[in-house]
C-alpha cells in the first residue's frame, strides 16, 4: 500500500508538472489590459532611441507591480528585476519597443497618424513590424509572474530594448549596446527567451528551429577604381562599371557554386551601385554596397574571405583595382539546441502539439542574436494573423496588419517557459 502511495504522489507531481501552473485566472485579467497596452503603443509609435513616452509607459507598469526598475539604459532601455521567493537561476525575457518609419495604410481606430524625422526627412511612424505586441506581451507577463512570486524559483528579468532596426546614423543602440552596458549581468543571465509575432503565420501556431533560426547581417562596400577615359574610346581607359558588372556576377557564383546550400541558406545582394555622371564619360570609379546573410558561423568566414578575393582578383583581371569592406550588423540568431529541446514540452503544452511547428531557418536578421552569444537563448515565432485569412501583408510594409488575439499564447508561453525553466534542476 505505501509503495502504491509513493507512485501515486511521484505520478500527480509530474502530472502537475506536464500541465504547468495554473495561472488561468491571471492570464484572464490580464488579457484585455495586454490588447489596450499593444493598442496605445501602436497609436502612439516612436523610432529607435526616440522610444521616450514608450518606456516611460513600461518603467510606470513595472514599478506599480513592485519591481525593480532601471531606466536609460542604451538610450532609452527599460530593465525590470523581478526576484522570486526561493533562489535560484537567472532568466532573461526580451521585447523590442521601436517603431519604423512607415506611413500606416490600415484604417484602425487605434491607427498611427504620427510623423517624426529620420534621415533629415519628414516621415510616417509605424508599428510595421509587431515590437508594439512585443512590449504589451512582455508588460502582461511581468504583471503575472509579479503576482506568483511564490512560484518562482531565482529572478526574472525583463529586457525592454530599444532600437532593434537599428540606431539612427552616428548612434549607438539597441541589443549591443545593451550587452555593453551591462544587461546580462548583475545578476548574470543563464537563459534569455524572446519571440516575434508573425503576419503570415496563423494565430494559435508558434514556430521554431534548435540551432540557426535567423541569419546573420553584415553590410558590404566595394569601391572600385578605373581609369576615366571618353565613352567613344573606352580602349583609352578602364572602365569600372563594366568590372562592377563582372563582381557582382562573380559574387552569385560563390552562393550557387561555392556555397554548400544543402546545410544552410545563404544570400549576396548589391543593392546600389553608383558611378559616372554624364553618358559620354567612362568614369574613374565606382561604389557597391550590399548585404550578406548567413546561418553557420563556418560559411561565413568562409564566403566573406571568396568575397574579398574574388573582388580583388576581378577587378585585377580588368585592368583595375578595387577593395571589399564588410561590416557586422547582427550575429546568426542561434537556438541553444540543449535548451530548446528542454522547452519544447513547455511550448506543446501552452500551444497544443499539434501547433508546434518546426521551420526552416530564415535570412532576415535580428538583434537578439547579441544576448544569445553570452547566454543560451530561444527565440521563436508567434502567430498573428487571423486563421481564414486569405491574405497577409509582410513586414515592414504599409498594410501591416497583427490580429490582438494571438498576444495571449505569447503571454502564456513565455510566463510558462520562464517558471519551468526556472524551477527546473
Amino acid at each position: 500500500m505505501k509503495k502504491v502511495l509513493i507512485a501515486a504522489m511521484l505520478f500527480s507531481g509530474y502530472f502537475a508538472m506536464a500541465q504547468g501552473p495554473n495561472l488561468e485566472k491571471d492570464y484572464s485579467a490580464v488579457e484585455g489590459k495586454v490588447i489596450d497596452w499593444r493598442r496605445d503603443i501602436h497609436q502612439n509609435p516612436e523610432l529607435g532611441n526616440r522610444e521616450f513616452k514608450t518606456a516611460e509607459k513600461i518603467a510606470k507598469h513595472l514599478k506599480s507591480l513592485g519591481i525593480e526598475v532601471q531606466t536609460g539604459v542604451a538610450h532609452t532601455g527599460v530593465v525590470g528585476l523581478l526576484k522570486g521567493d526561493l533562489p535560484g537561476k537567472v532568466v532573461a525575457l526580451r521585447a523590442d519597443i521601436d517603431a519604423l518609419p512607415v506611413i500606416e495604410r490600415n484604417d484602425l481606430p487605434y491607427k498611427s497618424t504620427v510623423t517624426s524625422e529620420f534621415l533629415g526627412q519628414k516621415v510616417g511612424v509605424m508599428h510595421a513590424c509587431g515590437h508594439d505586441t512585443h512590449t504589451a506581451i512582455l508588460m502582461g507577463v511581468a504583471e503575472v509572474l509579479s503576482k506568483n512570486k511564490d512560484k518562482i524559483k531565482g529572478t526574472v528579468k525583463f529586457i525592454f530594448q530599444p532600437s532593434e532596426e537599428g540606431p539612427p546614423p552616428g548612434e549607438e543602440g539597441g541589443a549591443l549596446m545593451m550587452v555593453k552596458e551591462g544587461v546580462m549581468e548583475n545578476p548574470k543571465v543563464d537563459a534569455i527567451f524572446g519571440l516575434h509575432i508573425n503576419s503570415q503565420t496563423p494565430v494559435g501556431v508558434i514556430r521554431y528551429k534548435a540551432g540557426g533560426i535567423m541569419a546573420a547581417a553584415q553590410s558590404f562596400t566595394i569601391k572600385v577604381k578605373g581609369k576615366q577615359s571618353h565613352g567613344s574610346q573606352p580602349w583609352s581607359g578602364v572602365d569600372p562599371i563594366l568590372i562592377s558588372a563582372k563582381i557582382i556576377d562573380g559574387l552569385q557564383t560563390i552562393i550557387s557554386r561555392e556555397t554548400e546550400l544543402t546545410n544552410e541558406a545563404a544570400v549576396i545582394t548589391v543593392g546600389k551601385i553608383n558611378s559616372g555622371v554624364r553618358f559620354n564619360i567612362i568614369p574613374e570609379s565606382a561604389e557597391m554596397i550590399g548585404t550578406i546573410r548567413t546561418l553557420d558561423y563556418d560559411m561565413k568566414d568562409k564566403l566573406n574571405k571568396r568575397m574579398i578575393e574574388m573582388v580583388e582578383t576581378i577587378a585585377k583581371a580588368y585592368g583595375g583595382s578595387a577593395t571589399c569592406e564588410i561590416k557586422e550588423a547582427t550575429d546568426i540568431t542561434f537556438n541553444d539546441h540543449d535548451l530548446t529541446a528542454q522547452m519544447l514540452p513547455t511550448m506543446q503544452r501552452t500551444a497544443g502539439a499539434e501547433n508546434v511547428q518546426l521551420q526552416n531557418a530564415v535570412t532576415g536578421a535580428e538583434d537578439f542574436s547579441y544576448y544569445q552569444k553570452e547566454a543560451p537563448g530561444i527565440f521563436f515565432f508567434l502567430g498573428g494573423m487571423t486563421p481564414g485569412n486569405t491574405e497577409s501583408f509582410p513586414h515592414h510594409t504599409p498594410d501591416f496588419l497583427i490580429d490582438d488575439s494571438g498576444m495571449q499564447l505569447g503571454l502564456r508561453t513565455l510566463t510558462e517557459m520562464t517558471l519551468d525553466y526556472l524551477n527546473s534542476k
